[in-house]
């Protein structure tokens, strides 16, 4: 689609198509990167809005979870060269899952309108879900040129420069979560994002010999980064933690180790503690090292779906799981009380997140699966890592 004064491109259904030629995968799924994105991000850059980078992910012991990103990015690079044709000219700026929730809007601005953004030349937005189905509100307006307004739907792209030609604004979203996977290129090698991850990985325990039985577990970001909303986040008094809201507008809750909650400890710090998971008057009998390891694997099984597992009416017999105890019902109910301060805020701003039929043969599978998905995505970046700090550049062949 060109037009010399507003440079624009749309795609349909880009994501659909077979982009990891020569990659592991054989297509992308979106539903994966939501994956990620419900289990690790954290307070956004505006009002009512999610974000996961991939520094972020490198901080949280995550560092694995950008190898899916890796085909998209390349694909997407491809494309705004070609189009803009500035070929063997670009780098990538910036990388993130960006989700904006009910409220959360912005006005008409281009993406380069700050001093400390002026070194962004092009922008690609991802749509990884759908208008009029996983949420309401939320279309792209521009303000000069056509189209005037986009209507995202998942799998479709949108290019445009980042200077006053493209300058645009975002409905309010009224319902629902909308989630795009958002670049941002530049010309200036200096904003490089790719030195930057690199930079990180390198003094990051995956390029060490030093290893465990499992490197691969998560560890979280400070607290004041999960708060909602941020402002709340010196005093907890008002608002919830959004890894436990995803979890509740998915029926399931947690209860501390031993289910004996120490008076002298915040709960924030019992979030980084050995876990258990709840849901009804179950309790599944397998700790999870903190917060967002429980969260990871929640996550996982929600995209994984128990329709797609394997069901075996004689794995009933390995399970864990129990009945929750009196006393392990009060501890369940103080924890969600310091962490849950407003339920029914959670629910408005996570609306959509689907509270799915539970079922603990499958989620026992899951358990299994999310370890083989993540440690088979670590070893690929132990393996790749040395050609990446090489090169000073992150691609995958």
């Amino acid at each position: 689609m060109a037009d010399s004064e507003h440079p624009r491109l749309i795609l349909h259904d880009f994501l659909s198509l077979d982009l990891c030629k020569g990659f592991t995968y054989k297509s992308i799924d979106l539903q994966e990167l939501e994956f990620i994105h419900k289990s690790c991000s954290t307070i956004g850059y505006r009002e009512n809005v999610f974000s996961t980078t991939l520094s972020h992910l490198i901080a949280t012991n995550s560092p694995h979870l950008i190898l899916p990103f890796l085909p998209i990015r390349e694909k997407l690079k491809e494309k705004v060269e070609e189009f803009f044709g500035c070929e063997y000219e670009l780098f990538i700026e910036f990388t993130g899952l960006i989700s904006w929730c009910k409220g959360a809007s912005i006005g008409w601005h281009s993406d380069d309108n700050r001093p400390y953004l002026k070194q962004r030349d092009y922008a690609a937005v991802c749509y990884l879900n759908s208008y009029g189905v996983d949420f309401n509100g939320g279309l792209f307006h521009f303000q000069d040129g056509n189209p005037a307004t986009f209507i995202p739907m998942a799998g479709d792209v949108l290019i445009y420069t980042a200077d006053t030609r493209n300058v645009h604004s975002v409905e309010e979203i009224t319902n629902g979560e909308r989630l795009t996977l958002t670049l941002w290129f530049t010309r200036d090698k200096s904003h490089d994002e790719d030195v930057k991850l690199i930079s990180s990985l390198s003094k990051h325990p995956c390029n060490s010999s030093d290893t465990y039985s499992k490197p691969y577990l998560p560890f979280p970001a400070s607290q004041n980064m999960y708060w909602f909303p941020p402002e709340e986040s010196l005093k907890y008094q008002s608002g919830f933690d959004i890894r436990c809201g995803r979890l509740h507008v998915l029926g399931y809750q947690i209860c501390y180790k031993d289910a004996r909650v120490k008076s002298s400890m915040d709960f924030s710090d019992i979030l980084l503690e050995p876990l258990h998971l709840v849901r009804g008057n179950d309790l599944f009998d397998k700790e999870f090292s903190n917060i967002l390891h429980l969260l990871q694997v929640v996550q996982f099984y929600h995209w994984k779906g128990p329709t797609e597992l394997k069901r075996s009416e004689f794995k009933m017999e390995a399970m864990n799981v129990v009945q929750v105890s009196m006393s392990q019902r009060e501890e369940i109910r103080l924890l969600k009380v310091e962490s849950l301060k407003d339920e029914d805020l959670a629910e408005v701003i996570f609306n959509g997140g689907g509270s799915v039929e539970n079922d603990w043969v499958s989620f026992c599978d899951v358990v299994d699966l999310w370890e083989a998905y993540t440690s088979n995505l670590w070893d690929n970046l132990v393996f790749r890592l040395p050609d990446w700090i090489a090169n000073q550049s992150i691609f995958y062949e």
